[in-house]
């Protein structure tokens, strides 16, 4: 089985229940989506999911040069950011999608979804 990161995105700026627009509807977006995180686990698909704190509470490292340069905030200013994801496995790219559909009506967001590199994929692009 491959890994495929789903990622959920919202709105960057939040209002008090954020896109859901009221608590009721907040509260059912995450039962739902416990109930999805439960299938995935049940089916054998669930590798590690998570919320993400508001993209205002990240920190950017850039390491590159002699000293790191750090700075408060995210490293794109963006009216969306990323606010979960899932890591999951699935047969194919087709089994993934179909999940990431499935998620993201429990989650009543958008989501991506990107296969990972595994060590032998990347180890073929370099001995090619």
């Amino acid at each position: 089985m491959a890994r495929y990161m789903l990622s959920v995105f919202g709105p960057a700026e939040r209002e008090p229940f954020g896109e859901y627009g009221s608590r009721e509807a907040m509260g059912q977006a995450l039962a739902d989506t416990g109930a999805f995180n439960e299938r995935l686990e049940r089916d054998g698909h669930f590798v590690f999911a998570d919320g993400l704190a508001e993209a205002t509470s990240a920190t950017t490292v850039d390491g590159r040069g002699e000293r790191p340069i750090v700075t408060d905030g995210p490293y794109l200013e963006s009216k969306e950011h990323l606010g979960g994801f899932w890591v999951i496995e699935a047969a194919d790219l087709d089994e993934a999608i179909a999940l990431a559909a499935e998620g993201s009506r429990a989650c009543r967001n958008p989501i991506e979804v990107r296969p990972f590199n595994s060590a032998e994929s990347v180890r073929a692009t370099l001995d090619a």
